[in-house]
């Protein structure tokens, strides 16, 4: 028995001087950060106002490239304009691999066209944009579907005859009707109950996303995903929209007329029957399954949430809501919608929309990247497979490309004579996406908008 126990004792101050020592080193040379614990990382160094305050602080002492343990996991932290810009743009092949988000890996894996990775990625995402940005072909376009949801989203807010109303539900509707038209063909009624249902599971799903359970998952998920917890619901939500797309794909495919394609998924479809033949072709049925999940998922939540930010901050700053309302009132009247032909003319409201999205800051630790090579960056040698964080925020709220970045000011948009600028450090969503033409990972024409930030600025428009 004595012997049993010493045994014991022996493997276990064995373990814990193992642990003691620290994660093995990693091939490379990673930026300088504060020393991990076992396990547990720099969590306990983090500060009660949450990881974006922590990384702020840490920034202070390490400079604008550090790196951080989250658990056993290092990451590097890219922190302001320029050096997230040197990342995701002048190095983008060698910063392009997607990093993980462990809560929703079982469902997404490495399919559609926002967690996948290499030569899939580029063509799913090439097939998005082009058909996002060339949707129709000779049927409606993607701005008088917004035109239509606009119209619906106007007769509705008329029924409270200027009664107090929370349009969070309006707005959630809209954007999601307006995936729906692009998705599925059509639009549903607010009061559709399996449309309802499709908005309850993604906003269910996203609250769960960002629960304090889900964020420790993300951290010890190799241990954690062998217990009960909010990841199970995650994937069971998703998974009951997952069915209802591969019903829609099927009634899809027994009415498809090649001639005429109504939707992404004919036009996939389509392309589908184009490389059948081809054994390596990145369009099969699981791909166009999590592309489409991934529209949903991810052009959802974050247009609703920039168009009520939007109505609050007009209800905060209502001189900013004046000149807007005078612009349009000049410029498209109220005889028609506005249309996208209007921005040129419209530089203090555009100005507006982009203010809104840098000062609403939706996205402020941006999605985690991984380099897909051994990768020099800024001196420091970083391994493949290093995960990356594109701190957005701090570009957001750079005091060197805005004057005023904890104020809300239209004027960061605006030149000496009320032209709208390009601002170098404006990145709502990342960076790589604008950038296209500086991007080694697809070549497409310069200047060409990210198709979720298009149809954002629309909706935002109209």
């Amino acid at each position: 028995m004595e012997s049993s126990v010493l045994l014991l004792l022996i493997v276990l101050v064995g373990f814990f001087l193992l642990l003691v020592r620290g994660h093995p080193k990693a091939r490379g040379h990673l930026p300088p950060g504060p020393r991990p614990l076992p396990l547990l990382g720099n969590l306990l160094q983090m500060n009660r106002g949450g990881l974006l305050n922590s990384f702020m602080q840490l920034r202070e002492k390490y400079g604008d490239v550090f790196t951080v343990h989250l658990g056993p996991k290092p990451v590097v932290m890219l922190y302001g304009a320029e050096a997230i810009r040197e990342a995701l743009v002048d190095q983008a092949e060698a910063f392009s691999g997607r990093g993980t988000i462990a809560v929703v890996q079982p469902v997404f894996k490495d399919y559609g066209v926002i967690f996948a990775n290499g030569e899939r990625w580029k063509a799913l995402r090439r097939f998005s944009l082009a058909t996002m940005r060339d949707f129709g072909m000779g049927k409606r376009s993607v701005e008088e579907r917004i035109q239509e949801e606009a119209r619906c989203l106007v007769e509705d807010l008329r029924k409270s005859q200027g009664a107090p109303l929370d349009p969070t539900f309006l707005f959630q509707c809209i954007t999601s009707n307006i995936i729906c038209s692009i998705v599925f063909g059509e639009r549903f009624d607010y009061k559709d109950r399996q449309f309802l249902r499709l908005l309850d599971l993604i906003y269910q799903s996203f609250s769960l996303i960002s629960s304090l359970s889900s964020q420790v998952f993300e951290l010890f998920s190799g241990f954690l995903k062998y217990f009960p917890g909010t990841h199970i619901q995650v994937s069971k939500n998703l998974q009951e929209v997952l069915d209802y797309i591969g019903h829609s794909v099927e009634k899809h495919r027994a009415t498809l007329d090649p001639n005429s394609p109504r939707d992404f998924i004919d036009t996939y479809l389509l392309r589908m029957e184009k490389e059948k033949s081809n054994q390596h072709t990145e369009f099969h049925h699981q791909n166009l399954m999590i592309s489409v999940l991934s529209l949903f998922f991810a052009g959802t939540e974050t247009t609703s949430t920039t168009l009520r930010y939007g109505f609050l901050l007009m209800l905060k700053y209502p001189h900013v809501a004046e000149k807007v309302q005078k612009e349009i009132d000049q410029v498209i009247g109220s005889h028609r919608p506005p249309n996208l032909d209007d921005r040129t003319k419209m530089p203090y409201t555009d100005a507006v929309i982009h203010e809104i999205q840098r000062f609403s800051d939706l996205i402020p630790i941006g999605v985690p990247h991984k380099v897909t090579k051994d990768t020099l960056f800024r001196g420091y040698l970083l391994p493949k497979n290093t995960e990356v964080y594109p701190i957005l925020s701090s570009a957001l709220h750079d005091p060197r490309y805005f004057e005023q970045p904890d104020t809300f000011n239209p004027d960061h948009f605006l030149d000496a004579s009320g032209t709208l600028k390009k601002n170098e450090a404006f990145m709502p969503f990342s960076i790589e996406h604008l950038e296209a033409q500086s991007s080694a990972r697809i070549q497409e024409p310069a200047q060409e908008p990210d198709a979720g930030q298009d149809v954002e600025y629309r909706i935002c428009l109209l």
